[in-house]
């Protein structure tokens, strides 16, 4: 696998990055800092009109992997060559978590962030980000249909940035142990499961989101519509289910690389991982597969926003248009490990099976994707009888899981 040096350089600081994108910000009392998904009023903010001259800078709020100059590895380098094409000088500031992203836009020294769906939603709510004109971005008309008007980039029919890569939390498993191939999340989830022991999971309350939405499927009568709005009856469902797998699970990951090593070593046979984690074992010799259950899975959609206090917006905006060209967004999911956003990056991926790999332009594998959102105590599903669980009380609740 070509990534899997850079895979190697980046793994400490993208798994504090995509695996943690939808922890929220709990308040003092447990209560979710910012409303999200729809039904609130953001700040009156108004898109740019139209663009003007460069302003010759840019300060750029990104995960690790996603604003690549060159210098952690020569060969990888797609801000050079906007800097060149602009004249709009780039800063690059990595941060490692959601929560670390909110907190320094909120400081306005950042023009660009690439969020992420819990992100997103809270920036907006803020007011830190600003409605953006995608007629003002020449490639947007080529991203994918299915990534557009999300509940995690959009508020109230207004665009809030640009869609820029994706990906699913898939079942993981090792070919030569688990048989037949599993089709179902019940061979982590079912109490008689013959692989109790052997059993990997992911490391974060945006778990429970994966215990509900197997309830979805499998206790029908709870009523569960979205796994991240929960009521009280639904939420202790989620979280008996999770205290049943605890004895079964062989070791909760966070760092990807880890879990590859389990999977590898036998440790673990079986569990949630992402696409990245499985291409790698496999590129190392492991008898690896994976494959997107029959209840779906949840996942990841990032979004680059523009800053509402950004005094470079002209630079904002050509960089949000440069990152989803064909050439910079392939690169960057390549490097990174994710589908693209724009179908023609699929051409020119040094690994012409990179878009087959993760599945970019299958919208009918996408729409099987719950995406991380934050949960909050405005129900996500539309309900306005009940409150539902925020982040907060998942946190609190993950914890006691663990024990």
């Amino acid at each position: 696998m070509r990534n899997a040096r850079s895979i190697r350089l980046l793994a400490g600081l993208v798994c504090a990055g995509t695996a943690v994108a939808a922890c929220g910000t709990a308040g003092e009392d447990g209560s979710q800092a910012a409303p999200g998904g729809s039904g609130f009023e953001p700040p009156a903010l108004e898109a740019m009109a139209e663009l003007g001259e460069p302003e010759g800078e840019l300060n750029i709020l990104a995960w690790p992997g996603y604003a690549e100059d060159g210098s952690n590895d020569p060969a990888v380098d797609w801000v050079t060559p906007f800097e060149k094409e602009t004249g709009c000088q780039v800063n690059v500031k990595p941060f490692g978590t959601s929560d670390e992203a909110v907190n320094l836009m909120k400081t306005g020294q950042y023009d660009v962030i690439s969020a992420s769906g819990d992100a997103s939603l809270r920036l907006v709510a803020a007011g830190d980000v600003e409605p953006v004109n995608t007629e003002l971005i020449g490639n947007y008309g080529d991203v994918y249909p299915f990534l557009k008007d999300k509940p995690w980039n959009s508020v109230n029919g207004k665009s809030y940035g640009v869609p820029h890569g994706w990906g699913a939390n898939v079942l993981s498993y090792r070919t030569d142990v688990v048989r037949p191939a599993p089709d179902s999340w019940s061979v982590v989830f079912d109490k008689d499961s013959k692989y109790k022991g052997k059993i990997t999971a992911y490391d974060s309350p945006i778990y429970i989101a994966d215990a509900a939405m197997y309830l979805m499927k499998h206790q029908p009568d709870l009523g569960i519509q979205n796994p991240y709005a929960l009521d009280d009856k639904q939420f202790q469902a989620a979280v008996d289910l999770l205290k049943q797998q605890r004895p079964m699970v062989s070791e909760y990951w966070s760092d990807y690389l880890k879990e590859s090593q389990a999977l590898k070593n036998g440790d673990a046979v079986v569990g949630t991982a992402w696409q990245v984690t499985v291409n790698l074992t496999e590129s190392e010799g492991a008898p690896v597969a994976s494959v997107l259950p029959s209840e779906g899975a949840t996942g990841w959609s990032d979004t680059w926003m523009v800053s509402a206090k950004s005094p470079n917006k002209t630079c904002a905006y050509k960089w949000l248009d440069h990152i989803i060209s064909p050439e910079a967004n392939a690169q960057v999911a390549e490097y990174f490990g994710e589908a693209p956003a724009n179908p023609k990056a699929c051409g020119l991926t040094e690994d012409k099976g990179h878009c087959d790999a993760y599945h970019a332009g299958d919208a009918d594998y996408a729409a099987q994707i719950w995406y991380w959102t934050t949960p909050i105590e405005q129900c996500l599903d539309g309900r306005t009888d009940v409150k539902c669980k925020d982040y907060g009380e998942w946190t609190r609740a993950w914890t006691e899981i663990k024990g």
